[in-house]
This record gives structure tokens, sequence and C-alpha cells, in this order.
């Protein structure tokens, strides 16, 4: 039986998975000294940004200089280097540079490329999402109130950003509740006859209806623009006037709609309403390091409200302090966002003052970045500091969980260690149609998600329609056969312990041939099947050179298993329904040159289906407008050959 190879933890990684250690070899570390001595002769004495490319042409790590030859140099003097960079040295086949015109600008070309390239050497934060934000619109008579993700292009009022859609969606909904604005879409409105359900529970004025006039509407646009811009004591003042006056003036219905929206408004602030002088527009950003790995909260306050906050766990190396963590995080998380006035960090990030100036830049306006040591700005960096801590031990907690697992699983198969990387692997399809086999990855830190691979069988058929055996055999030989070519040391940590087949004695039987015929002997291999009548919980597992058997019922190694063989199984039932979706909206009119869409449209609304374009005659193709006697003739040659 194949054994899962001991593991020695010590050397560290900037990926997510954990790699094995491997020894620096003298010979590699000279090679990738002398691609770069060699050209040192070549580059410029100005500032600009480096890249580190592998044999393949991959980036291993990106960084930036005052002086491109001066900072490349110190790379030739190894014994100075971390370990890590000495790692990279020896994998270093060449170097790209580019010249920038300052130091701030190269700051700014490192950040984005480092998120573009993920190198591997690098810190890396792999954020893309952009951040909701709240719009009211200024396209239409009546504006609207809508959450909004992306650029700014829609004309009106942006505010924002928001840490979640969830915290969006709650603002929204009280803002609905305090200034009654509309939230449907111009067509909805331009189209509504009576009163909608907002307005019967009183989140909308019913401007679509009339039920409140131009003016009045507008002045309540104005009131919810000024209450997110941090006027807010004017509104409430405003508001508590005008109930007064309707009460002395005895029209308690309206004084009471005035009362709710009161109540709604004094909702909203008790919630997010924060008193620190000075603090209008700001990020606070707190950063905790422990057990090798950093969490960085993010708290967004925007208009002296407090718009929500996300925790960061950045991927980066252990040698890193968090000056380093903390510089590239904020060049990382500011690339594609707009920096706000103020950000406020914990601890003082790596050349502080280049970074300001590069936040400066970046937004047209100046920035400052603090790092407050007292008052009611220092009060919430520690707020935010407990949540980073607080985050941290949660997830260094599920990460020992995590391990628990991986142990329980060497012991259920007789590996010799906990596996650092398990693979699953599932095949899909409908008697042999659409068929997709799919493998995922997991590690000591959950799913690697990063990692998942589809395989779009080439020859499902090969034997008869939906031979599974010969799906699971092209998946795991194309696998295995390209680690084997890219990776035959096994030195990127992207070889498994443990693959694990969906399928029984049948589909292990398959695994093992493949590994025998690749000369594969260091991964481990296990078949899981459902037990009778496919029930959950009663899996058997099927081991080489061993009896089929299962676990108890309610062992936490079982149910890990279980999400293993689902996520793998949910992931190529994924790639499979793609794929029909795909095939399904397809029309044989795509397969003719010459049919665009709008010619594909004429057709269809001409004839109503394919089909009928298929029987068609040349004549009646060209009362089609657009289609010319040439493109009638192509048509009718496409569907009829011989004819």
């Amino acid at each position: 039986m194949a054994k899962a190879r001991p593991k020695d933890n010590s050397q560290t990684t900037t990926r997510d998975e954990p790699e094995p250690f491997v020894p620096i070899s003298g010979r590699a570390l000279a090679q990738g000294t002398a691609v770069i001595e060699a050209q040192l002769k070549m580059l410029p004495s100005g500032p600009g940004v480096y890249r580190m490319l592998n044999a393949k042409g991959d980036a291993l790590y990106v960084g930036k200089a005052r002086s491109l030859k001066k900072r490349v140099a110190t790379y030739t003097q190894v014994h100075r280097l971390s370990n890590r960079l000495r790692r990279m040295v020896a994998e270093t086949a060449s170097l790209e540079v580019i010249s920038t015109q300052s130091e701030v600008e190269a700051l700014l070309l490192e950040s984005n490329l480092i998120k573009r390239l993920t190198p591997r050497y690098n810190l890396s934060l792999r954020d893309d999402k952009s951040f909701p934000y709240i719009l009211i619109t200024g396209d239409h008579a009546a504006p609207q109130i809508v959450k909004h993700r992306g650029a700014h292009n829609r004309p009106g009022d942006y505010y924002g950003p928001f840490a979640s859609a969830g915290a969006v969606n709650n603002t929204i909904t009280a803002l609905q509740r305090a200034f009654l604005l509309r939230s449907c879409s111009d067509n909805v409105f331009a189209t509504r006859t009576r009163p909608c359900l907002q307005y019967q529970i009183k989140r909308c004025s019913g401007p679509c209806v009339g039920r409140i006039n131009a003016e009045d509407y507008s002045r309540l646009v104005d009131e919810a623009r000024e209450f997110l811009a941090g006027r807010s004591r004017e509104v409430q003042q405003r508001l508590a006037a005008d109930m007064q006056a309707k009460s002395d003036a005895l029209e308690f219905e309206a004084a009471a709609r005035l009362r709710d929206r009161i109540r709604a408004f004094a909702h909203i602030q008790s919630h997010q309403a924060i008193n620190v002088a000075g603090l209008d527009e700001a990020d606070v950003i707190a950063a905790h390091q422990a057990g090798g790995q950093t969490c960085i909260q993010v708290f967004f306050f925007r208009a002296g409200s407090n718009y929500g906050n996300r925790a960061y766990f950045p991927s980066h190396d252990k040698e890193l302090g968090l000056g380093a963590v903390l510089a590239a995080f904020i060049g990382q998380f500011y690339d594609n966002k707009e920096p706000p006035k103020l950000v406020l960090a914990s601890h003082a990030p790596d050349e502080r003052a280049l970074l300001q100036e590069a936040l400066t830049t970046k937004a047209g306006r100046t920035v400052h970045l603090d790092v407050p040591r007292r008052g009611g700005k220092r009060d919430l960096v520690k707020q935010a500091l407990v949540n980073a801590r607080e985050a941290l031990a949660r997830r260094l907690s599920e990460n020992a969980s995590q391990r628990r697992l991986l142990e329980g699983v060497a012991a259920a198969f007789g590996l010799e260690g906990a596996p650092e990387r398990i693979e699953v692997y599932d095949n899909s399809h409908i008697s042999g149609r659409n068929a997709y086999g799919a493998m995922i990855v997991a590690g000591p830190d959950g799913f690697i998600k990063g990692a998942y691979r589809k395989f779009a069988i080439a020859n499902p058929n090969a034997a008869q329609p939906g031979d599974d055996y010969a799906m699971m055999r092209e998946v795991l030989t194309r696998r295995f056969s390209r680690a084997l070519k890219e990776d035959p040391e096994r030195e990127r940590g992207t070889w498994p312990d443990l693959a694990l087949i969906d399928g029984g004695a049948g589909q292990l039987s398959v695994a093992c041939e493949v590994f025998a015929e690749l000369g594969i002997t260091d991964v481990a291999v296990v078949g899981i099947a459902k037990g009778p009548e496919r029930d959950a919980g009663r899996e058997r597992f099927f081991v080489p050179g061993r009896e089929p058997f299962s676990l108890e019922p309610k062992d936490p190694v079982l149910y890990f298993l279980q999400r293993l063989r689902d996520e793998a199984h949910r992931f190529a039932i994924g790639a499979h329904r793609a794929k029909r979706s795909r095939q399904i909206a397809q029309s044989p009119l795509d397969e003719i040159p010459g049919i665009g869409a709008r010619r594909k449209r004429a057709l269809l609304l001409h004839f109503g289906s394919a089909r009928a374009v298929a029987r068609a005659g040349v004549t009646d193709l060209q009362s089609v407008e657009g289609i010319s006697e040439a493109v009638a003739k192509k048509i009718h040659g496409h569907f009829n050959p011989q004819g």
C-alpha cells in the first residue's frame, strides 16, 4: 500500500497550502545568482519595479526600488538573505524590470503587479472584490436608493464603502423607513398603476402613483443625502420640529408618520453613530500576529458612521513582521479602491511616508496615514485590534481542529503521517454526454479552492456510454502525467499525500493501475463508496491490501471525509451543468460562418425555429431582412450539403 510522505513543517510558504521542506541546492543557488549578476550591468540606476521569473516564465517575486541596480545587487549577496529569498534566488531563471518616473509610481505599480500575478514569494492578499455602496440616483425625476457595486458610472451620489452586502441592505431598509425613498427600478416605476407592498409597509412614499408630489419627494431625497453626508443632527432637529408643528395643528396622523420616521432615524444612529472629534472619513486598519499568521481587521467610517468591518488573513512568510505585512497589505488593498482622507493603523507600516505619498497620488488629494497613540482615534484602533486578535484565535482554533481530523484520516487509512494535501476525484455526466471529471483539494487550512481542477472528458465513449472507469482513468492519467512532467522532484507542494476516489473497488483498481503505469509509489489512494441504498453514514472505504471497512456512524473523521466527497461531487456537477447549459443555449445557426447575432435573431423571428430555417429554400431565406442572395445560399448549403 502506498504511504503518505512524512513532512517537515519547518519551512514556511507564501501560499495557503503548506509546502514540504526542500533543501536549497547549492548548484541551483549559484545558477540563480549568476542570472542576476549577468543582468546587473544592464540595469538602470533609477527607480522601478523588478520581477524574478522561474524557468516557465512565472513570477516568483515582484519588488520595487529607488535604485534598481543597487536593490537587485543585494540578491547576489546570498549569505545575507533570508532562507525564503535564497530559495527564490535558486529558482530564478530570468529577470525583468520596468523603469518608473518616481519611487511612488514604482510602489503603485508593484502593488498592482503583485495582485495580478500573485507571485509565490510575495505577501498575497487575493481580494479582488469591490465593496458595495449606497447610490441615490441622479438620472430620474424621482431618485431611487439602491445598492451599487463596481465603477461609479451612473449619475447620482455614492455613499460608502460598506464592509458587506448585508450592511448595505440593512442600512437601505432603515433609510427607506426613515426617508421613504423608492428602491424599485425605473421600468417598474414607469408601469405601476397602484401602490406596491413597499408603500403598504411604510417603506416608500409612493411617487410612482402620485401619493406624494414631486416637491415633497425631492425634500425627502435631500434629507437622505444630508444624513448620509454626515449632517444628521440638522435633519433630526428639522423632523422633530415638523412633528411638533403637526401635533400642534391637530394633524395627528401626519405627526404619527413623522414620529415613525424619527424612530427609524434613531435606530440607524444607534447602530452606526460614533463620536470621535475630527473623524469624518477614515479606515481603521489593525493587525495582530500569532502562530505564524496575521489577521488584519479593516473598519470603515464615513460621515461619522460605522459602515462595518472585514477580516483578512493574507498569505505571507513567517519571517515578515507587522510593519512589512501592513505595508504590503495597504499597498494591495487600495490598488483597486479609493483611499479615504485618513487611514489609521495599529502599527507603523514600513516606508510609511512613501506609502502615504502613494495613497495621496492615487486619490488625487491629501491622504494621511497615522498611527494614533492616544485619544478617541487610538480607542478605535484598540477596538479593531481586539477584533483582529479574536478573529485570529478562531482561525487558529479551526486549523487545530482540522489538524486533528487529518491525523484521524491518517489513523483510519494507515498513513505514516497526517496528509498535508488531499485530492478528491469524481465524475459527472448523463449517459456519457457532457462528461466532466473534477478534482478538489483540501489541507490543514481547509479547502484550497485555487487548486481545484476540472477535466473535460476527451473521449468518454471509448468503451461504452457512461463508462466511469474509463473516465476516471483519463482524469488520473492526465493529472499525474502532468505532475510528473512539471514537478518530478515533488518540490512545489502540488503532489497529494492522499488521493480519495469517489467509488468502490472498481474505481480503486483503475487508480492503482494508473499509478503503476506511471511509476507512482508515494501517493496513498483510497476509494469511498456509499453504503447499501446509497445511505450517507454507511460509507465503505477501499484501501489496497485491506478488506473494505466502515467507520463509526458518528465518527468526526467520517463526517470530514463525507464533506470532502460531497465537495468533489458538487464541483463535478457544477462543471457538467455549466457545459450542458452552454450546449442548450447553442443553435445550429451558430455554426454558419457570417451569421451573427442580428441575422440569427432575424431568421428565428421570421421562421420561428432553427429547424424551420433548415427546411427553408433560398427564396424564402432571401425574404428575411438582412439576408442577401449570397448569404441565403450559404445558409441553404450548410443545411443541405448534397443539394
